[in-house]
């Protein structure tokens, strides 16, 4: 579903439900102890794990998602450490999905945490009154410790920065035509959504310092300042244009994740990680009935160091064994060549997989000697089960280190792995 168009948008019929600590919101939803108290989710609970979610409670005292376990107890003693639970979080997004949907069809989920109404094709219904209607339906639908904050504007970004400006305002903020500029007044470059230092840093060389001044200064500058078809892009969203209503077109996919001083002490972690982020991606393609035709892989290192690779295969794959092969066969030649040691250490601070370059089932040119569609089936059948009786149910040789199995994991803000048959109209 793609509704982007260069039609400037005078009506604010776009919203944007942004839901609060989501992780750690779910987990004091299905907990009651941990309600009002400081909640970290974690990616695992030990001394060096990281932070991925707060609690509001927690936020209150001081504390970053990003931060190290340890520096968080240090700061906060009372602090509540809950391992991430995937699973749950994946469950809670469905039913928010299907709340949504109850008001339009024109629904895309942008994370596990946050979605698009787009309201447009909906002229008999108030956009302010049913953002009210999902506040209040997924507190009674989903779980009455679930709240967010919803932006309503004329185009997916805007509405998005009114979602984010909104917390502090009962969590509801209209943004229009009307409006616009003295919502952007006050604000700071890096106080949008998608504005890092790097490009807060080009756009002040260039003059622009405000939000506001950005808005102003036209396509073909900002384009220039971006060096590309971004500023123009830039441009359309500050100028009620919509760029941002698509849903997952899938140029690539990738799994990432860092690895702290703790795990990667011992270099079986290291290969189990390898392993988790390769079968990651095996199941979002076998979702999508996709075969990928490019892989890379990057590894970052304690002194600041990578190593990249990127390839392209005659033959598509979707199964994770086919990507590790591949791309342990190019670690060993690199390390063959070059005699410079072994790429994969506990040095490893982070570790990417990518796929990109894609062609579906039905475009494929299949191999001699294999039955694509018997051994799609196998995958798809594999993962199905493991979804509805756990990932321990059924498990393949190349799941098992050491006799035990690889956890489930979930980046954050990740919804890759869903589809629109995972959003089943609730009853």
């Amino acid at each position: 579903m793609n509704q982007n168009s260069i039609e400037v948008k005078t009506e604010s019929k776009v919203l944007f439900v942004d839901m609060d600590s989501y992780f750690a919101r779910c987990e004091q939803q299905a907990n009651y102890w941990l309600r009002h108290r400081p909640v970290g989710v974690c990616v695992y609970t030990g001394k060096y794990g990281c932070v991925i979610s707060l609690s509001k409670e927690a936020k209150a005292r001081g504390l970053k998602a990003g931060m190290r376990l340890n520096d968080a107890m240090a700061v906060c003693p009372d602090l509540v450490p809950v391992e991430s639970n995937p699973a749950r979080y994946r469950e809670y997004h469905t039913k928010i999905i299907n709340v949504l949907l109850q008001y339009s069809k024109d629904v895309v989920a942008k994370s596990i945490d946050e979605a698009i109404i787009n309201l447009t094709n909906y002229d008999y219904l108030d956009p302010v009154t049913i953002a009210k209607k999902i506040k209040r339906d997924i507190l009674e639908k989903v779980g009455d410790w679930l709240t967010c904050s919803v932006g309503i504007a004329p185009n997916a970004f805007l509405a998005k920065l009114g979602s984010v400006r909104g917390k502090k305002l009962d969590g509801l903020l209209l943004i229009t035509p009307q409006n616009i500029d003295d919502i952007l007044r006050p604000l700071k470059l890096g106080d949008m959504p998608g504005i890092g230092g790097n490009m807060s840093y080009r756009l002040e060389r260039a003059g622009i310092n405000t939000p506001l001044q950005m808005r102003y200064a036209g396509p073909d500058k900002l384009k220039a300042i971006f060096k590309g078809i971004e500023g123009i892009y830039w441009h359309y969203r500050l100028n009620f244009i919509e760029t941002n209503i698509a849903a997952h077109d899938y140029r690539g996919m990738q799994a990432m994740r860092q690895i702290s001083a703790e795990k990667r002490q011992h270099i079986t972690y290291i290969d189990q990680l390898f392993m988790t982020l390769c079968l990651t991606l095996e199941k979002r393609m076998v979702k999508h009935k996709f075969y990928c035709k490019s892989v890379a892989f990057t590894a970052r290192y304690e002194d600041g160091t990578r190593w990249d690779d990127a390839f392209t295969i005659t033959t598509p794959v979707q199964d994770a064994i086919s990507i590790m092969r591949m791309i342990r066969v190019r670690i060993d030649k690199f390390e063959q060549l070059t005699q410079t040691g072994p790429v994969m250490t506990t040095e490893i601070t982070s570790m990417r997989v990518g796929v990109t370059n894609f062609v579906n089932n039905g475009n494929m040119l299949y191999s001699l000697f294999e039955d694509m569609d018997r051994k799609e089936t196998a995958f798809k059948t594999m993962h199905e089960i493991k979804d509805k009786f756990g990932s321990d149910k059924l498990i393949r040789a190349v799941e098992m280190t050491d006799g035990q199995v690889v956890k489930d994991v979930i980046g954050f803000g990740s919804v890759k792995d869903l589809t629109d048959l995972d959003y089943k109209t609730m009853g």
